[in-house]
């Protein structure tokens, strides 16, 4: 893969390069790390899982495929999640670390990607990463039914096999994400599309991660959350250093002031390596289940991956002052970090064989007591994904606040009040006994939801963050460089805003979520894991912040409606939360029943009951969320015009205005044409 890149960056123009050229030793080792580190993401898994041998397979009840099969797949899983990490990478360096040209397009000012190396990785890695996905569909399945190679050709067997367990779908997920970078990647220019790219390359990692072992067993919530932050924030952190080990690799290295990467990238490359080294610790917890580091292959395997962390936080210490050995270091840690984790998937955990209850099963936890007012207030359980999401948000405000006052500019503090209290709410609503039992207990989720879609996203979506954003950061001192406010001024008006911010699609969403997900049998399919359950709060948050964002959101968006359509759309979307809550109340059909029964709680006997509970908090429940966006709305309304008062009392003052006396001429024009008519 070296060779192409080489000679695309021999033909690029001297003025495209802005990287100073590195000595041929840096460039040597950084090809021959390129090497060992694919060669060990194919060796490495493939020898945890012969290691294992047939015995791996029997423990956890699946039949051996023999071992061409799983060493196929353990390849093929080693060479996928390189490929992905090197993609995220490279995707990550295009919106924000890589040169960016602005031109003037047919509707305005766009911005393009501007570093043609790193297209072409991005090109590379995502095509390796489409055809070691699509390979891993087939094998997993394979794998995981106990298949040998020579059986694949029954058609019957296979599609029995792809379809009759979660990795191989969410494989398939994975394919459909790399398909879409593919096809970014080749035919998009702009620099929104390497947005969506990105988002697509972030669902395409976490899909084979948060099926995999993560998913079940006492405490799996914090284990599946824990993983999840860690790949997100791990795809970015390790997917930039094997970017900048290959961009080293063709002789070049970015130029920064700090030498190494712009001074805010290594400060936020910090925060992202405190994340990871805290997730890792959560997730081996939860892997271990008790056990001692040293007393299994995990746990081993554990200790390496702390050990290349530890050398990432080497990497991120010396680059600044010597680019070239930070980033050789960094390249290392990252592809062991990689590579290892790939190796972890093929061994069985402890946690897979310690004793479960059927509620930890299912949610991760028990839930002896019945939901009262007492045990909702005070049995709390950090739900690890939102804390993070919550801290961060809190923190990036408060830094908005920071810059701001350093600048000794003035901030309203209803904003800063109403942004804190929004995700507050959201802590609490996930947090708290709430978010305990909003899996177990219709009643509570139906609670969550409503306080998640209604309540959070006034609050938040009157903090107006983006302003904030657009006022505390400041244009990029790099010549070479749009920084991140230019790339905000840029999406705000893009075309794809406009579609997310449409009118008619965030109605249907913010309606049709609630009859699409709990009137079929979505909801019931969905509640047996506990990362759909996570993105069922997500989605109703982020709908929620739209739809909000859209009738009394401060920020600018490109869908900027007059009042009276505003009160027009809050005013329709009233009756179908009522329909809905009566739909639930009368229904004879208990939602996700299946799921509830498996549960089995001794206090969950009357779920037609719960279920009139659920109904009822769904029509009444946003009566109060609703009455606050009213009076705010109105509070806008009347504020806009006072300001065009004012406005036009200026206008008139001046003596430039001559409406009212040109109205007067046309009444007198009109009166003398009556008195002139026989």
């Amino acid at each position: 893969m070296t060779a192409p890149l080489e000679h695309e960056v021999s033909t690029m123009p001297d003025e495209a390069l802005t990287r100073e050229p590195t000595g041929r030793g840096a460039q040597a080792v950084s090809l021959l790390l390129v090497v060992l580190v694919t060669v060990a993401a194919v060796m490495v898994p493939v020898q945890a899982t012969l290691a294992g041998g047939e015995q791996a397979y029997r423990r956890i009840g699946l039949t051996h495929p023999g071992a061409l099969t799983g060493s196929i797949t353990a390849a093929l899983r080693g060479l996928a999640d390189l490929a992905s990490a090197t993609t995220v990478g490279a995707l990550v360096w295009l919106l924000l670390l890589g040169r960016t040209r602005s031109r003037r397009a047919e509707h305005g000012r766009s911005l393009e990607p501007d570093d043609r190396l790193v297209q072409s990785v991005l090109r590379h890695a995502a095509g390796w990463w489409l055809a070691t996905a699509a390979g891993s569909v087939l094998f997993t399945a394979a794998d995981s039914n106990g298949l040998p190679v020579e059986t694949l050709s029954d058609t019957t067997a296979l599609r029995f096999a792809l379809f009759s367990g979660d990795l191989p779908r969410a494989w398939m997920v994975s394919v459909e994400a790399s398909f879409v970078i593919v096809l970014l990647a080749s035919l998009a220019r702009g620099w929104t599309p390497h947005l969506v790219a990105l988002w697509a390359a972030l669902i395409g990692s976490l899909a084979p991660v948060v099926v995999g072992q993560v998913l079940v067993g006492p405490n799996h919530d914090f284990g599946g959350d824990a993983a999840v932050v860690q790949t997100v924030v791990g795809q970015a952190l390790l997917g930039v250093a094997l970017v900048m080990v290959l961009r080293l690799a063709t002789g070049q290295v970015p130029r920064w002031r700090t030498g190494g990467l712009p001074a805010g990238w290594i400060r936020a490359a910090w925060v992202g390596w405190f994340l990871l080294v805290a997730t890792e610790v959560v997730v081996t917890w939860f892997k271990l289940a008790g056990s001692g580091p040293t007393s299994s292959p995990t746990g081993m395997l554990a200790l390496v991956r702390f050990g290349a962390l530890v050398l990432l936080g080497v990497a991120l210490a010396v680059i600044g002052r010597r680019p070239a050995v930070g980033t050789l270091v960094g390249g290392l840690a990252a592809g062991a970090t990689v590579v290892v984790g790939a190796a972890m998937t093929r061994i069985s955990p402890p946690q897979f064989f310690v004793p479960t209850s059927i509620s930890q099963t299912l949610l991760g936890f028990d839930v002896p007591d019945a939901p009262s007012l007492r045990v909702l207030l005070t049995q709390w359980r950090p739900n690890l994904l939102f804390c993070t999401v919550v801290a961060t948000a809190l923190v990036a405000y408060g830094w908005g606040l920071w810059r701001l006052r350093l600048r000794r500019e003035g901030w309203p503090a209803m904003r800063t009040l109403a942004w804190v209290l929004g995700w507050l709410v959201v802590l609490i609503a996930t947090s708290s006994g709430f978010g305990k039992y909003s899996a177990p207990d219709f009643a509570v989720h139906m609670g969550v939801h409503m306080t998640l879609n209604m309540l959070a996203p006034v609050l938040i979506v009157l903090g107006a963050p983006i302003t904030l954003a657009l006022r505390a950061l400041r244009p990029s001192s790099e010549p070479d460089q749009v920084g991140v406010r230019e790339k905000l001024v840029a999406l705000l008006p893009s075309r794809l805003l406009a579609f997310v911010y449409h009118p008619l699609l965030v109605f249907a969403l913010y309606i049709g979520s609630y009859y699409g997900l709990y009137l079929t049998g979505l909801f019931g399919a969905l509640m047996r894991f506990h990362w759909a359950h996570q993105l069922m709060n997500l989605h109703f948050l982020i709908v929620g912040a739209l739809y909000f964002g859209l009738v009394i959101g401060v920020d600018p968006n490109p869908r900027r409606l007059p009042h009276l359509a505003k009160l027009g759309i809050l005013m329709a979307a009233m009756p179908f939360h009522a329909f809905f809550g009566v739909i639930l109340m009368d229904s004879t059909r208990i939602v996700a029943e299946t799921f509830y029964r498996y549960l089995a709680l001794p206090w969950a006997h009357d779920l037609a009951a719960i279920q009139r509970v659920a109904g009822g908090v769904a029509w009444a429940g946003s009566e109060l969320p609703l009455l606050v966006v009213v009076l705010a709305l109105g509070a806008q309304w009347a504020r806009q015009d006072d300001k065009e008062a004012k406005r036009i009392d200026r206008h008139l003052d001046t003596g430039l205005d001559d409406s009212h006396e040109a109205y007067n001429v046309m009444l007198q024009r009109l009166a003398s044409e009556g008195e002139a008519r026989p």
